[in-house]
């Protein structure tokens, strides 16, 4: 398949992983890049930038086909040498880059000088065409169906999508609630120039989180997640589980007085990340998307990608063109 995102990052098909914390290490990116796609290093995973060049050169070694690094830029209580990290992919060649977060305005000029390529994760219209402005290379537009923050406005794909199509210039990917061929093949329709996932890669044999967080994906519903911090105006989505019910109860109580202190034990990051390998399900906060309704098994990426492209092709060719014969 050939897209301008194809095109841009030099895949085989329009597929990126996007970048997931404590998911997105070497592993799961070389299977997905290996796999036609393209596959993600989630920076931020790493503790140190001296730890992100060990992981990109890791990763090296698994694949010879391109994948990239996200840099998601927040504000933190302990101070982030985000420009130590942007050095280090600039360094090691690496040609793609996702952003998230804050405007990635500061750091542009690094990248545009090491050649690096820039795809900016947007919540809403206006965060993209502000992208677009400063110079990124694609967006990645993120519908209110997607795992971890879909920003306060709680716009669907269905409508943001082609909403933001509308007004940009540059690729955009679709990226929030994706998991299927057919969904490829409606993103495609509404603008997209290809799709970004990220709960169908947690699912998969490749994805270095314990058995038991895929076979809950599998087994979960559309109806299994959970808005948190919505109070706090930082809306996450993350699996419904006994925290995330707790946080919510404690939300509804505390109503306007809501503090971040309320939760902060319950949403711990390291009790998250402690949980994705022990298998806990109930030991802290994990992302997931309410794509997991559409999720029923946890395969190899490479098959993922090869299903989500049998589909897709299908869905265009057969159902789509069989309403316009006779």
């Amino acid at each position: 398949m050939k897209t301008r995102i194809t095109e841009l990052l030099g895949i085989q098909y329009p597929i990126v992983q996007g970048g997931m914390q404590n998911v997105g290490y070497a592993e799961l990116a070389a299977a997905v890049s290996n796999a036609g796609g393209l596959g993600i290093i989630t920076g931020l995973t790493q503790p140190t930038p001296e730890d992100l060049d060990k992981e990109i050169k890791r990763c090296k070694e698994m694949t010879d086909k391109p994948f990239g690094v996200n840099l998601t830029i927040l504000p933190t209580i302990k101070p982030v040498p985000y420009e130590e990290y942007a050095r280090v992919i600039c360094e090691n060649g690496i040609t793609v880059v996702e952003t998230a977060g804050r405007n990635p305005e500061p750091f542009m000029p690094l990248f545009e000088g090491a050649g690096v390529k820039v795809v900016h994760k947007c919540t809403s219209v206006r965060h993209a065409l502000k992208a677009e402005k400063v110079g990124v290379a694609a967006v990645s537009v993120d519908g209110f169906e997607c795992a971890g923050h879909p920003g306060e406005d709680d716009i669907p794909n269905l409508v943001l999508l082609p909403a933001a199509a509308k007004v940009l210039k540059i690729p955009m990917l679709a990226s929030g609630g994706i998991g299927t061929g057919a969904q490829m093949a409606a993103c495609l329709a509404l603008g997209a120039d290809g799709i970004n996932m990220g709960t169908r890669f947690l699912a998969s044999a490749e994805a270095p989180v314990h058995e038991n967080m895929k076979k809950a994906i599998a087994q979960a519903s559309e109806l299994d997640t959970a808005l948190i911090f919505r109070p706090l105006n930082n809306t996450a989505r993350v699996f419904k589980n006994a925290v995330a019910t707790k946080v919510n109860e404690i939300e509804r109580e505390k109503g306007q007085d809501m503090k971040f202190e309320y939760i902060v034990d319950l949403v711990a990051g390291v009790k998250g990340k402690a949980a994705l390998t022990s298998g806990e399900i109930d030991g802290g906060i994990w992302t997931s998307g309410i794509v997991q309704g559409l999720i029923d098994s946890y395969p190899s990426c490479a098959e993922i990608i090869d299903d989500i492209m049998t589909e897709c092709t299908a869905t265009i060719n057969d159902r789509l063109a069989g309403f316009l014969k006779g």
